[in-house]
């Protein structure tokens, strides 16, 4: 069964190709992914790595948590289902409303 990373702290610079190959020290990469900013198109400076077996997974962890890629120090973790968030509310009376239309006479 493969085991999902969390990387955090990577550079700018890094592609999903050297990720994946820099993980490929610890063993089999199933996917290296690092996720981008929808606006600009740039590294949000983390991503995901899947590896082929939770021992490569405590593999790449150990040999790679705290260490430099790309002249940053990497966060590596076994990732966590991504918790739900609440929506989000966009009506007048959250006090969000910053129109110029207000009752202030």
């Amino acid at each position: 069964m493969a085991k999902k990373l969390y990387v955090g702290g990577i550079s700018y610079n890094t592609t999903e190709e050297g990720l994946r190959e820099a993980f490929s020290e610890a063993g089999v990469v199933e996917s290296a992914v690092i996720i981008m900013d929808r606006m600009t198109n740039r590294s949000k400076g983390f991503g995901f790595v899947e590896m082929a077996t939770d021992e490569e997974a405590q593999n790449a962890i150990s040999i790679w948590n705290g260490r430099e890629l790309d002249g940053r120090k990497l966060t590596v973790n076994e990732a966590r289902p991504m918790e739900e968030r609440p929506k989000r509310s966009f009506d007048s009376n959250g006090g969000g409303s910053r129109g110029g239309w207000g009752n202030d006479r």
